[in-house]
């Protein structure tokens, strides 16, 4: 499966539109990562417990995505998006979308 955040997948061609995928999931925040970001919001830095958390939420968000194309017979994702959205205190919600398409590998050009 090609995925990417472009129109157009280059060298190939766009032969047929299977619509919008979509994948989300919600995850919320671990108490014991609550404590360790409240320990390094007083020193600064990256907090890593949330960088790993949103890392999941991505890959999660995006094989659901991914596993929707699959079922429309689509061999490419094109316009790939993602978008967060707070749902509760301490919860939020990771969102991947695109296009389905059906490519095909263009002649070489002369």
């Amino acid at each position: 499966m090609i995925v990417v955040n472009t129109e157009t997948v280059p060298g190939y061609r766009i032969l047929e539109v299977r619509g919008l995928v979509q994948g989300n999931t919600v995850r919320a925040k671990h108490a014991g990562r609550d404590i360790m970001a409240g320990l390094k919001n007083l020193v600064g830095g990256e907090l890593k417990g949330y960088t790993e958390l949103l890392a999941e939420a991505r890959r999660e968000a995006m094989e659901r995505m991914l596993a929707q194309a699959v079922q429309l017979g689509a061999n490419a994702v094109v316009n790939v998006r993602f978008a967060t959205s707070a749902i509760t205190a301490g919860a939020a919600e990771m969102y991947a979308y695109g296009t389905a398409v059906v490519v095909d590998a263009a002649p070489a050009e002369r």
